[in-house]
């Protein structure tokens, strides 16, 4: 039988990371006003590069689950993913999930002290932005050796925040097996063309590499195995985005059902609105449930090798994902006539749902998945 174990001290929420929550929480509020996100969402980068500096030198938020050696806080995931909640609260247009979740995890699988030492002090400090080419989608990508080293030819598509990254991690085909690669990209050597995208605070590219320099991390034959283990580090952060915007669909709604009267009552009060949020909330704990968990089991591999990791990542994609398209369905459709309109916040919350959706899988995809981690397929699959 398959059992699911986790360090229970990782499961409850520590003085510190309350702290850090509150100030956080404060910080974002002021800075992600919908308009601000909105501008910054159109921006050339973004995001916008003043609160991104703020974020990892007043806060230390992008080295909060990097090791101290490299110029991180020593901290583990459960630590990160607080951060990664209220960015998802506040609908944070910063890369935080690609450069630090993604980009991050992918140095670190590799096991390569010289690339760590290389690159995670750049991310640590917000100097640098990064994100993975060829992991969420197939790509074709092939390396080779040049006169003066590797260099990489090939397109991947959909890279998230692929466009203004200042360090791409990228999983090619080299003559010795699939492998794991880092380059700054270069105009002259690398093309990044912007896809129209739902959401437009999470942006993804088109990343064409021209014989791009390129430095390998890692050894050969470890790109599979770094791949999977970068995308469920994906899917446990986005877990945790979910669950903050969740949140704050809830808090919003039960903010207006408050105030919002018709005939003569607010309209909270109305069984069939209580009815709704009811449910909204079941599942909005369920999902928090789910996303702890998941963040245990990842900062528990870190510390003791734990397995657990791909089922608690499916299973919070599952649990996360369906509370956040419920709440943002919810958070239009409760305002009224207000709800739909452009001004309102409400629309962009439902815009990063959607698209969320399908980022490293849909929730069929990862109930199929768990089918099979969990031995529940039968002779047909």
């Amino acid at each position: 039988m398959f059992r699911l174990d986790a360090d229970p001290s990782l499961l409850v929420e520590t003085d510190e990371q309350r702290q850090l929550r509150a100030v956080l929480r404060d910080l974002l509020t002021e800075t992600c006003a919908i308009e601000e996100v909105r501008k910054q969402a159109e921006s050339p980068r973004g995001h916008d590069r003043a609160l991104w500096h703020r974020l990892a030198a007043e806060i230390g938020v992008h080295g909060l689950a990097l090791p101290e050696e490299y110029g991180g806080a020593g901290g583990t995931f459960t630590d990160l993913a607080v951060a990664l909640e209220e960015s998802g609260r506040a609908l944070c247009p910063a890369p935080l999930l690609s450069t630090v979740v993604l980009a991050g995890h992918a140095v670190l699988a590799g096991g390569d002290r010289q690339a760590c030492a290389r690159w995670l002090p750049g991310l640590a400090t917000g100097a640098l932005t990064a994100t993975v080419a060829g992991f969420l989608h197939p790509a074709d990508v092939t390396a080779e050796r040049g006169p003066g080293g590797w260099v990489l030819r090939g397109e991947a598509d959909f890279v998230p925040d692929g466009e203004g990254a200042e360090l791409l991690l990228v999983a090619a085909r080299a003559p010795d097996g699939e492998r794991l690669f880092a380059c700054e990209p270069d105009g002259a050597t690398c093309d990044r063309i912007a896809r129209p995208v739902l959401d437009p605070t999470r942006r993804q590219a088109l990343v064409r590499l021209r014989g791009q320099p390129a430095e390998p991390v890692g050894e050969s034959g470890q790109a599979a195995e770094i791949v999977d283990a970068v995308l469920d580090a994906g899917r446990v952060g986005l877990a945790a985005e979910h669950v903050g915007g969740t949140a704050h669909a809830l808090d919003a709604l039960l903010a207006y059902v408050s105030q919002r009267t018709q005939f003569g009552r607010a309209i909270g009060s109305f069984q069939a609105v209580k009815h709704r949020l009811a449910d909204l909330l079941v599942e909005a704990e369920g999902a928090r449930s789910a996303s702890v968990y998941a963040n245990a089991c990842l900062a528990g591999r870190a510390v003791s090798g734990t397995k657990d990791v791909p089922v608690a990542a499916s299973a919070a994609a599952v649990a996360c994902t369906g509370a956040y398209r419920l709440a943002t369905t919810e958070y239009v459709q409760l305002h009224g006539g207000i709800g739909f309109t452009w001004e309102h916040p409400a629309h962009r919350y439902l815009r990063r749902a959607r698209a969320d959706e399908a980022l490293f899988g849909t929730g069929d995809d990862h109930r199929l998945r768990l089918a099979g981690l969990l031995g529940l397929t039968g002779r047909t699959g």
